[in-house]
């Protein structure tokens, strides 16, 4: 097999659809009856598997198989690991041009472990994603100039984020911020999320912090985070679909239904049929509809980014 420094990158367009800047790990992951308690060991109930993940990467390749003209802005050690991964995302047709080699770190890594139920519970190393910098975002300014839409994470540092959202809106692009994991971030970053989307307990978490009430009601949470200043919202409810909000008014989507296998980046496909159906000029809810039906096609399959579906599985209604 080729080392990833002789596999040829994407070729430059004028425009990109989705331009994501974000995590890039590899995760292992193992397979139990159920996750263990505080100071408990259980067997895995399979052989331990080994696959392209984190967040920024994930949403990349959840894009580009959907047909957007993808990028992806991150940073993976000089290791074996660090190669794969690029090598991954380019057999999906990911610009990397903008992904940097670190020297004195490793490639980020995720220890996976996933449930009968298919619920998943993680443990993030972040490694070479806590190296990518603002001097990274400035490196990159002319391939995020040219996106419709940037798509942030925070498996990054904050700085950086910030230093992205910032970018983006110079150059006039629509920002979607995945806030996952919660982190806080500079109120002038939140104000530029249109849409910023969380799960539920993402959305309990944030207005807690914020001293805000949690409201009983589901369609609450997304109006109720309009008040921490985004934009727009949206909040995923996992098979109960999602709602959306936005100058004031909420709008329950409904779930598609499917039975869970795995959980794993089931959100990450989500965002990012939210960023690449917004390049294309859908409004919200339109494209909240898109990604309740690729979350639900992504969790009937192991793994994050191998559960992936094309736009012609999407069309066909394949699982």
């Amino acid at each position: 097999m080729p080392r990833a420094s002789e596999i040829p990158s994407r070729p430059k367009v004028s425009t990109v659809d989705v331009v994501v800047v974000g995590s890039l790990n590899i995760d292992m992951t193992a397979r139990v009856s159920r996750h263990p308690l505080p100071g408990e060991t259980v067997q895995s109930t399979t052989a331990l598997t080994t696959s392209a993940g984190g967040k920024g990467a994930n949403q990349a390749v959840a894009a580009a198989r959907l047909g957007a003209r993808t990028a992806l802005v991150g940073r993976v050690g000089a290791d074996a690991h660090g190669d794969s991964l690029l090598e991954a995302l380019r057999a999906d047709g990911v610009d990397t041009a903008r992904i940097g080699r670190d020297d004195e770190v490793a490639t980020g890594t995720a220890l996976i472990s996933v449930a009968a139920t298919g619920e998943n519970s993680i443990i993030v190393s972040a490694a070479a994603n806590a190296r990518l910098s603002p001097d990274d975002i400035a490196g990159a300014g002319p391939l995020i100039a040219a996106a419709r839409v940037v798509s942030l994470v925070l498996e990054v540092p904050v700085e950086t984020v910030t230093a992205a959202a910032r970018t983006a809106h110079a150059a006039g692009a629509r920002l979607v911020l995945n806030l996952s994991p919660v982190t806080d971030l500079p109120a002038e970053v939140l104000a530029l999320a249109d849409p910023l989307i969380v799960n539920e307990h993402e959305a309990r978490e944030i207005l807690q912090r914020k001293g805000f009430p949690v409201p009983r009601d589901a369609v609450e949470h997304a109006v109720a985070l309009l008040g921490v200043g985004a934009r727009s919202v949206v909040v995923t409810f996992g098979e109960s679909g999602a709602v959306v909000a936005e100058s004031g008014r909420a709008e329950h989507i409904p779930g598609v239904p499917a039975e869970a296998v795995d959980t794993t980046g089931a959100g990450d496909a989500f965002a990012a049929t939210m960023a690449w159906r917004l390049s294309q000029g859908d409004a919200l809810a339109a494209a909240a509809r898109w990604a309740t039906r690729v979350g639900a096609r992504s969790v009937q399959h192991p793994g994050a980014q191998p559960s992936y579906p094309t736009l012609d599985h999407v069309l066909s209604g394949s699982a």
